[in-house]
């Protein structure tokens, strides 16, 4: 089994309903989103899925997310932007659109020391 990972970011405020702490404020992060996938076998080439195939997918997904407040944005509009949830998010947007092989996790990365995967 191989895992091949592509990485991303954006920017973009957003607050946590109902969370009782200071993250219930509206606030901030460059969020790092990682994802990996897996194969069985390597192409002709050598290779198990090209990176620029997941960061061109990942970036069309995340465009939506830039610069923006999340909760004013769908889904978030209804559910939380917590990092677990836009992991999700990502995934749902992305299955199927990675031919060949299959999405293993979506990392979500609020800092350099807090990350949330949604591995299906």
């Amino acid at each position: 089994m191989y895992e091949v990972s592509g990485r991303k970011h954006f920017d973009a405020a957003h607050y946590l309903r109902g969370y009782g702490g200071k993250c219930e404020g509206m606030h901030g992060h460059r969020f790092e989103v990682v994802v990996s996938v897996r194969a069985d076998v390597l192409n002709d080439i050598g290779i198990a899925f090209d990176f620029a195939e997941i960061k061109k997918h990942l970036g069309e997904v995340l465009e939506q997310f830039d610069h923006v407040c999340l909760n004013d944005v769908p889904p978030f509009d209804s559910i939380n932007p917590s990092s677990e949830n836009i992991a999700k998010t990502i995934y749902d947007a992305l299955v199927g659109q990675l031919a060949g092989v299959a999405i293993s996790r979506v990392e979500v990365w609020e800092s350099p020391e807090s990350r949330a995967a949604y591995i299906p």
